[in-house]
């Protein structure tokens, strides 16, 4: 009982510390360290031999993700390819249409693989200009983005190159576009909802007299840009990755004997990983084609500023690879506490008898609630359970691609509790706090976690 304890004080410690401000890189550890301790463990060897090993492995396998993902970003940001899109879109749909435009917008910089921190740093100026023109509430502005940039585009449609879509490939050997119909499916129905509760938010707050508000901080001063690229041609470099990526997964590695060659020295990658290893090479070179093409689109604004991109994006990469490391390496001791085997007992217990895909979601979901990070949780999650799901999946004639796809939209959940490290970046940029705008952000995140069990709910009846 006092190690379940330790495991919710160490918990409830790192979520108020993350709200507060700290950083969860120096946080996570004392805090998980802390729990060990009320579990009997020792000290040093759970940093040394649990928390640092597996924050490294998280780090070798996923950090290309961040590293390309956030350069990438910043090219498109540094071309003024996302300033483009963002604008064009506001502009067309207008300000009565405020909210649709500006989902729209981050949805479509993260489907093109712009990493989540720049989106939201690319729309929020035209999303405060729009709004104040509006009159709506500057408070529903990191919500609107959420939904945009944090869910449905982030792991549910099929094709996106977001880290939380990456993950899975490695667990079940599935690709970027596994279960299309059950991701576009959910998709369709977060956006809709989410959008339909955006619009009744925004109408009751008006039919109460409240507008967008005054002597706000961070209130951005938007500056004609006469150099920004055509709208449609600063879309290329997000169609490049997209399509580069499906090319070499679907059509151009299949075709090659690569196991003859990389299940030898020096590499000696086991045959069971070879899927997965060759669909995240895709993604790799993917994202490298499309940050070339975001570079030399825009030769007038970019001159003199690659080396900007680059530098900025590698620096940003590395505080979001860590905060997600250390909250993984977080996780993995909590996993190793004697209090946890009862809980993950529990987990996988969730209908025994049918299909995995509840068991599955309910403990991506936790545990990316434990973490405060999506990628993080789900990673913990197939670590420890992924081969059991795939066997269960196989037992019970369930397609691995449907565990690829709960996993990723089950992972967008409950992440987003108070110490996610993008709710408080979001709400940082908007120049908003937790007590002024988390309501409605947790509310989107309902509206998609719900979305991922209804769905589970008609599979498993119509199976």
């Amino acid at each position: 009982m006092l190690a379940v304890l330790g495991i919710l004080l160490s918990l409830g410690l790192l979520m108020f510390m993350a709200y507060k401000g700290y950083s969860v890189i120096f946080f996570a550890p004392v805090f998980a360290l802390l729990a060990a301790v009320l579990s009997g463990m020792a000290i040093m060897p759970t940093y040394t031999e649990v928390f640092l090993p597996n924050m490294a492995s998280y780090l070798k396998v996923y950090f290309p993700f961040f590293l390309l993902g956030a350069v990438f970003g910043k090219a498109m940001e540094e071309s003024g390819a996302a300033k483009a899109i963002a604008k064009a879109i506001v502009q067309k749909l207008g300000k009565k249409q405020a909210m649709l435009s500006v989902v729209l917008a981050c949805a479509i910089l993260t489907y093109g693989g712009v990493s989540l921190f720049v989106v939201a740093f690319a729309v929020y100026p035209f999303a405060a200009s729009i709004f104040k023109e509006a009159d709506i509430p500057k408070r529903l502005i990191p919500a609107t983005i959420a939904l945009g940039a944090f869910t449905f585009t982030m792991d549910a449609l099929p094709g996106t190159p977001q880290i939380q879509n990456t993950i899975p490939m490695k667990f079940f050997n599935t690709d970027l576009y596994a279960a299309p119909v059950f991701g576009t499916t959910g998709a369709i129905i977060i956006f809709v909802v989410g959008i339909l509760y955006l619009e009744w938010r925004k109408r009751k707050a008006q039919a109460a007299g409240e507008g967008y508000g005054h002597n706000h901080s961070n209130e951005p001063e938007l500056v004609e840009d006469k150099n920004l690229p055509n709208a449609w041609l600063a879309t290329v470099p997000l169609i490049a990755v997209l399509v580069v990526t499906l090319l070499l997964q679907k059509l151009v590695f299949p075709q090659w004997n690569i196991a003859s060659w990389v299940t030898q020295a020096p590499y000696n990658i086991s045959k069971a990983g070879i899927v997965g290893t060759m669909n995240n090479w895709a993604l790799i070179i993917g994202l490298a084609a499309g940050t070339f093409i975001a570079m030399v689109l825009n030769p007038k604004r970019i001159n003199g500023n690659v080396a900007k991109a680059i530098n900025a994006g590698a620096i940003g990469s590395l505080l979001a690879v860590m905060n997600t490391a250390s909250e993984v390496g977080y996780g993995n001791v909590i996993k190793s506490l004697p209090g946890f085997q009862s809980i993950a007992h529990a987990l996988t217990n969730i209908n025994s008898g049918g299909s995995p895909l509840l068991s599955e979601a309910v403990t991506v979901n936790t545990l990316a609630g434990v973490t405060g990070s999506a990628s993080g949780g789900m990673s913990i999650a197939l670590d420890t359970f992924g081969k059991n799901y795939l066997a269960w999946a196989q037992k019970t004639n369930v397609s691995p691609e449907l565990l690829h796809r709960v996993a990723s939209m089950a992972s967008g959940g409950m992440d987003t509790l108070p110490h996610n490290g993008a709710v408080i970046t979001l709400l940082a940029i908007s120049g908003l706090t937790h007590k002024q705008s988390y309501k409605d952000i947790f509310a989107i995140t309902l509206i998609k976690a719900s979305t991922v069990f209804v769905l589970i709910g008609f599979t498993t009846i119509f199976h």
